[in-house]
């Protein structure tokens, strides 16, 4: 059982059952809540970003056998001004929310049938909670494009006292956010080389972190010369965070979602660009040695990467994929010694959660949102400026993608990661309608908002804040 608590964030099964909270976290929180509570809807998500940006995942409420960390608890202020204000909307749900919604289903049926307890079903309502609570509090929040191109800029800010503490951290070899109960109080050290993790779990989710922010810098730094100095200062911070923490694995994030930005001249070709990755890695499955999925093996950008490590519980599970694909596993150890424990990688820990049907609904989460992404690209009518912004999401979602094949997050990058989800929900509904009847020059100047038959049009298209 130890396999599956070690990356747990569920509300039950927890390797720790009584409350650690000090004051100032406490009080950190708190003013944070009061603040989503108390500021304008636009300026809402500051206090969201900034706690996961400052506040670690060590410092936890237990209520009831319930854990409620700090992200969790802000989730209640989150709600609560939602209830207070107002300002929960009728959705008309539209393809992505609906794949999150069956695939949370999923994990929560098939988990608690492998385990038949009910701490497996309180587990699986804390999954619920991160899910729900965090990704619809971002789509009643986020309204539209200016919403969109504002947590731009909220990011762009906040990711800048983020990068100056680490570096401390670096300079002194202590971890500053000890004080809120960080893993790493001292910094680790792996063939030499310094890596730190500032509030998070690992390093290597700390340069996650920054990389796959990195699209929303760059978009911003297209929106004109008033953004450029924060986009430069954010694109800086980034680069400065992916080098103290000295791991490979953000540093390929990296490299992934630039190469995603810099696809955009070619994006009229993505099928054919998807066909072509696809007959390479067949042809690379056939000549070599080893399975398609060991050339994680040969990456090591940063002295100590485990990539054969990856590649490895990759061929594990396809091995014993009829011991976990119906319902899940309950543990890792079928993996092997060397595997038992350490599911680094979303993909197969979707599966030992809920087997198959689990996995293959988490994957459709990702293909429709590039869907979206890529009915938005095909419409004309969408200002250029507009299509860019959406594309760097896209790139940002690239790079969650392929990162999720070396780690699972099991730290705040879950609030980064249904972040993105809502943001593209919202971008992508409401960047263009359908056309309605209405005289040429008209409809030229309105351009609509939706995709296709199952948009949702949240909001009155607005494409003020994207010039």
């Amino acid at each position: 059982m130890l396999g599956y608590l070690a990356y747990d964030s569920g509300f039950g099964l927890d390797p720790v059952d009584q409350s650690f909270v000090n004051p100032l976290g406490l009080g950190f929180t708190i003013l944070m809540g009061v603040l989503l509570i108390a500021l304008p809807r636009r300026y809402a998500l500051v206090p969201v970003i900034m706690l996961t940006c400052f506040m670690t995942m060590g410092q936890a409420i237990v209520v009831l056998g319930l854990h409620f960390n700090m992200i969790r608890i802000l989730a209640l202020f989150g709600w609560a001004r939602l209830l207070v204000r107002g300002e929960i909307r009728a959705l008309r749900l539209n393809s992505i929310d609906k794949a999150l919604l069956w695939w949370t289903l999923s994990s929560v049926v098939l988990n608690t049938l492998l385990w038949h307890t009910s701490d497996a079903f309180t587990n699986c309502l804390g999954h619920v909670y991160n899910a729900f609570g965090m990704y619809f509090l971002f789509r009643f929040l986020v309204h539209d494009l200016d919403d969109v191109k504002r947590v731009f800029r909220i990011a762009a800010i906040l990711i800048i006292p983020l990068a100056l503490v680490m570096v401390q951290e670096r300079l002194t070899g202590r971890n500053p956010f000890a004080v809120f109960g960080a893993r790493n109080a001292i910094v680790q050290i792996r063939d030499g080389a310094m890596r730190c993790s500032g509030p998070f779990e690992v390093p290597m989710l700390a340069g996650t972190f920054a990389a796959t922010l990195l699209p929303f810098f760059v978009a911003l730094w297209q929106q004109g010369r008033a953004y450029r100095l924060l986009s430069g200062l954010a694109i800086l911070s980034s680069g400065t965070i992916l080098f103290t923490t000295a791991s490979s694995g953000p540093y390929l994030t990296a490299l992934v979602a630039v190469a995603g930005l810099l696809l955009w001249p070619w994006r009229k070709y993505m099928r054919a660009f998807r066909w072509v990755v696809m007959f390479v890695l067949i042809a690379l499955h056939v000549i070599m040695k080893t399975p398609v999925w060991f050339v994680l093996a040969k990456i090591d950008v940063v002295s100590g990467s485990t990539g054969w490590h990856r590649a490895y519980l990759i061929d594990q599970a396809v091995a014993t994929f009829s011991q976990w694909w119906l319902l899940g596993t309950k543990t890792t150890a079928i993996f092997g010694e060397q595997i038992h424990g350490d599911i680094t990688n979303e993909y197969v820990w979707q599966g030992v959660n809920g087997g198959v049907l689990t996995m293959v609904l988490f994957i459709l989460i990702i293909v429709r949102c590039f869907s979206g992404i890529g009915r938005i690209e095909a419409r004309t009518d969408v200002p250029l400026p507009v299509r860019r912004s959406i594309w760097a999401m896209g790139a940002a979602l690239f790079a969650h993608a392929i990162t999720y094949l070396s780690i699972s997050y099991f730290d705040q990058n879950f609030v980064n990661w249904y972040l993105l989800l809502a943001l593209i929900s919202t971008a992508t509904g409401v960047a263009v309608t359908k056309p309605q009847k209405k005289p040429a020059a008209e409809s030229q100047a309105q351009p609509a908002a939706g995709i296709g038959d199952e948009a949702t049009v949240l909001a009155p298209v607005n494409f003020r804040g994207i010039q």
